[in-house]
């Protein structure tokens, strides 16, 4: 029986679909989906727009299929409530951490090959490391969003539209590249000290 994480209601029926969230049941897991992608979408939505706004809906529900400890943060009570909760939570997370690795279009923009340098030390010195980031870090899944996202200064329109994918599949890409690639610069400042 599809039980109804909006209509959950009290005694055995309430246990039996907590229990079977609790566990990852897929057919609840689908329901869930199903009633509250909306809910989720308008929590995002408070803090994120566009492609971020979807990325960010589609990890929420990504995690709550492979995160079973997330799953067991809900223990009863109004289902809808604490998915946006989470969902909100999620988009800040997500808005922070953009905003603390800061414009690292900017800095890739200064390792690209083609940026103005002021000599041939500092043009080799950028492709080296751009040769180390996508060597030691990029995983070659994402390599092709570096490319022409971060190397070639594409927009994200006509980056996807090359790359025959969707601009939100294009757009989680970018986040994950944008996440290694602040792990990388950081990593650096700290091996000048």
């Amino acid at each position: 029986m599809a039980f109804s994480s909006a209509g959950a209601g009290e005694g055995d029926d309430r246990a039996t679909w907590l229990e079977r969230f609790h566990a990852g049941d897929r057919e609840v897991l689908e329901a869930c989906y199903r009633e509250h992608f909306h809910t989720v979408g308008q929590a995002v939505g408070q803090v994120l727009r566009g492609a971020d706004r979807e990325t960010v809906v589609h990890d929420v529900f990504v995690d709550l299929l492979a995160n079973a400890n997330l799953r067991r943060g809900f223990v009863g009570g109004a289902f809808a409530t604490w998915l946006g909760v989470v969902a909100r939570n999620r988009a800040v997370d997500y808005w922070r951490r953009y905003r603390r690795e800061g414009s690292l279009d900017e800095a890739a923009a200064e390792l690209a090959p083609s940026a103005p340098t002021g000599g041939m030390e500092e043009d080799v010195g950028a492709r080296l490391l751009i040769a180390q980031f996508r060597s030691e870090v990029l995983p070659a899944k994402w390599d092709t969003v570096f490319e022409h996202r971060f190397l070639l200064g594409l927009d994200q329109r006509e980056a996807a539209r090359r790359l025959g994918i969707s601009r939100t599949t294009l757009a989680y890409r970018e986040a994950q590249v944008r996440r290694l690639l602040g792990r990388f610069a950081r990593r650096g400042e700290r091996s000048r000290r």
